[in-house]
């Protein structure tokens, strides 16, 4: 197994962090600090990380159900309540997939399994994350054409993969970005505040019965959903002509 795959197995974060550790020296196999990407681990080598041995863990990918209020991070410096106070002790050491904003709530994926946070995250692989957007004001379906062509923000080039009008003030939002707060300036440059933001939808996987600030470990097969694509589209699709 190639190095950085080993690292991310060991829940040590996505297959670049772990790049970053071993290109900086902090990696040593029996003895020998390594610094080539290209490094093969063998059954029985030794690896140690800053000199604290560390072994490949039981993949292990919690749904968070994130409450508003709590910041997608370990710690913050402004004492702000942070997701890790919402898990049980022996879930303390997970990595976050991605963000919600202070604000924002809904699904939310914790996991040691590097490979998997790489795959979902990567923008090669667009997985789909669906929210549902409640609007200040009735939204105008002129609008749609924009949103799904896309417009430049800050933080890069935002579209709306998809839009579906659920009630004149609440839509339903598909990204395949990650550009941040994308859904809040997008409606904010058309002339919308959001007032509540939920993420229901991570790839194929859901789950409304989750209670707010609870979570569950996902079996292999959820796991496998994450990667899905939806087989149909939601019956009151707005597309852009």
């Amino acid at each position: 197994m190639r190095l950085n795959r080993f690292l991310a197995a060991a829940g040590l974060g996505s297959r670049r962090s772990c790049e970053a550790l071993i290109t900086s020296g902090a990696v040593a196999i029996n003895g020998h600090f390594i610094t080539q990407l290209a490094t093969q681990v063998a059954e029985g080598d030794d690896v140690r990380v800053h000199g604290r041995q560390v072994h490949t863990a039981t993949p292990v990918t919690l749904l968070l159900n994130k409450p508003r209020g709590f910041v997608v991070t370990r710690s913050d410096e402004r004492g702000r309540r942070t997701v890790y106070e919402l898990l049980p002790p022996e879930y303390s050491t997970l990595s976050h997939v991605g963000r919600l904003d202070k604000e924002s709530e809904g699904l939310l994926l914790m996991t040691n399994d590097g490979n998997l946070a790489q795959q979902l995250t990567h923008p090669s692989h667009t997985i789909e994350k669906e929210y549902e957007v409640l609007l200040d004001k009735a939204f105008a379906h002129e609008h749609v054409a924009k949103l799904t062509r896309g417009f430049h923000i800050e933080g890069g080039r935002g579209q709306f993969e998809r839009l579906c009008v659920l009630a004149p003030k609440k839509i339903l939002v598909t990204l395949r970005q990650g550009i941040k707060r994308q859904i809040r300036l997008m409606l904010y440059h058309m002339g919308y505040e959001v007032e509540r933001l939920t993420r229901t939808r991570i790839g194929g996987l859901t789950d409304h019965r989750l209670p707010v600030g609870a979570c569950r470990r996902l079996n292999d097969k959820e796991v496998a959903q994450l990667s899905l694509k939806p087989t149909a589209l939601p019956k009151r699709q707005i597309k852009a002509k």
